[in-house]
């Protein structure tokens, strides 16, 4: 045993929480890959899709469609980091698969053992349904629609299809064969027909010979497929299963390392499932995009691509977005945007090229935001809000930062922490202000900043323009003249230090 694993299942433990035993459901995410082909030294299920780590959306999507708490998570090499990311709640426990260099079990079968390990069997039959950690795109309509599949059409294995759309000579998928109409010697498949019969990998295939017919043998009748039938099969396994409880439990440990990979592998259920006379069914996912998943950089960003013009397609009638391909706002924004949008009417948001906006940020009406800029953080904007080019606004975890109405922020300004402006001010190019917790930064209402100006913990009055003044944790008030105008305030400096540590050339 790896000198880690002790160490790895002592953090993971303090993250469990107790099955909820009165569900009588629990998904099984498996997120112990490698991700060797991603050639990258963070997981691959750390990899983001849309903002978040591909295992944490797979988690809540997994949670929501199965309406379900209960959730074990089986993970592997760096393995607390992708435990951490996902994150503790109730009814999530995590499961750690050893390291399968040090000449251990591997393969998805076994890290389904893993997991099963991890709780105890259920007095009643619970359904179990198995998950594929780098599905990035898997949405809880999916999951959903799988469930109702499983409890509406009685079996106790099911695989979720997908049908392929590109030519059968790209597609090095598994392919689903099923129980034709009829067999090998033309009589009717009667109740059998549609159940599977295997799993067939397409390197499997290509070793057919092309003039015989493949025979298998299914509920004591032999059916017949030619090599190209099972090439052109367009249906093919995604890798996400459900099962009975009880027959999981009995079954997987019928699983060996008798095959290409050399790995318990946990398609080879089906044809276990099958000699015992148990009912194995499939469903097709009615979207090929939600079932895909990724083992190298060019799925990810394709499928990162796949998730932006989700996106866009959710917003392209609300609000304007300058350019459809470059823009990222995450998903509970998104939400914001379409609820504010129904409730408040037209919003005349505009969000440029390039633009940023992450989970905290409440947008408003009329915010308009410039190209490039980064909105991170607990961030609060006002209505009529105008960001220009390239500013980076941001807070902290615990402060949150709030433009007033009609507040000006010019381009490639840098505004952050624990910060509020007033109503109708303007900060003009050059800026740098900053809040702290124990120095917050308070700017008036009307109030122009200006030049090459920087301001961090300041408690500033209404209708001043301060122009080039480096100001730090000062009062600045408003002081009127005898004409009734304020006083600007201009070119503060605070007294040098480390003087005697410059000198002519």
């Amino acid at each position: 045993m790896s000198q880690q694993g002790p160490q790895v299942r002592d953090l993971l433990s303090a993250l469990n929480s107790p099955i909820d035993g009165a569900v009588p459901r629990i998904g099984i995410v498996l997120a112990a890959g490698h991700g060797k082909r991603i050639r990258s030294e963070t997981s691959k299920m750390l990899h983001e899709i849309w903002g978040r780590p591909t295992g944490l959306r797979v988690a809540q999507a997994v949670q929501q469609g199965l309406d379900s708490p209960n959730q074990i998570i089986v993970v592997g090499i760096k393995g607390t980091a992708v435990a951490q990311a996902t994150g503790a709640q109730p009814g999530r426990v995590f499961a750690y698969q050893e390291n399968p260099v040090l000449g251990l079990p591997a393969g998805t079968g076994d890290a389904v053992r893993v997991g099963l390990q991890s709780f105890a069997a259920a007095e009643h039959d619970r359904d179990v349904y198995i998950f594929l950690g780098d599905m990035g795109l898997l949405t809880e309509k999916v999951v959903a629609q799988f469930r109702q599949s499983f409890e509406g059409d009685p079996c106790d294995m099911m695989v979720l299809t997908g049908l392929y759309s590109g030519p059968a000579a790209t597609n090095y998928y598994g392919r689903i064969v099923r129980v034709p109409a009829t067999d090998a010697d033309g009589h009717p498949s009667g109740v059998d027909c549609d159940k599977v019969i295997e799993i067939r990998e397409h390197k499997d295939i290509l070793d057919l010979d092309p003039g015989e017919p493949y025979r298998a043998v299914y509920n004591g009748r032999t059916y017949a497929f030619t090599q190209r039938e099972l090439l052109e099969t367009r249906e093919i396994n995604t890798g996400v299963f459900a099962f009975k409880e009880a027959a999981l439990r009995t079954y997987i440990q019928q699983i060996d390392t008798d095959n290409a990979q050399g790995e318990l592998m946990l398609t080879d259920l089906v044809e276990i499932f099958n000699r015992h006379r148990l009912v194995v069914r499939a469903a097709v996912a009615e979207s090929e995009e939600e079932i895909l998943a990724f083992n190298n950089k060019s799925v990810w960003r394709h499928m990162q691509a796949i998730a932006r013009r989700w996106a866009y397609d959710k917003l392209k009638d609300t609000i304007t977005i300058v350019d459809e391909t470059d823009f990222f706002i995450a998903d509970e924004v998104i939400e914001q945007i379409l609820s504010m949008d129904k409730d408040r009417g037209p919003l005349d948001i505009v969000i440029g090229r390039g633009v940023h906006i992450g989970p905290e940020v409440q947008l408003n009406r009329r915010v308009s935001i410039g190209d490039r800029s980064l909105l991170s953080g607990h961030l609060i904007l006002g209505e009529d809000v105008h960001i220009g080019v390239g500013v980076e606004l941001s807070a902290y975890p615990g402060q949150t930062l709030v433009l007033g109405d009609s507040v000006e922020v010019l381009s490639r300004n840098i505004i952050k922490g624990n910060l509020q402006i007033g109503a109708h001010s303007r900060i003009e190019s050059g800026v740098i202000m900053t809040g702290s917790d124990e120095h917050p930064m308070r700017i008036g209402a009307r109030v122009t900043i200006k030049g090459t100006s920087y301001l961090y913990g300041c408690l500033v009055d209404d209708d001043l323009l301060i122009e080039h003044s480096v100001i730090k944790c000062n009062r600045v008030e408003q002081v009127k003249r005898r004409d009734g105008t304020v006083q600007p305030v201009r070119y503060v400096l605070p007294q040098p230090e480390g003087l005697d540590s410059i000198s002519s050339l």
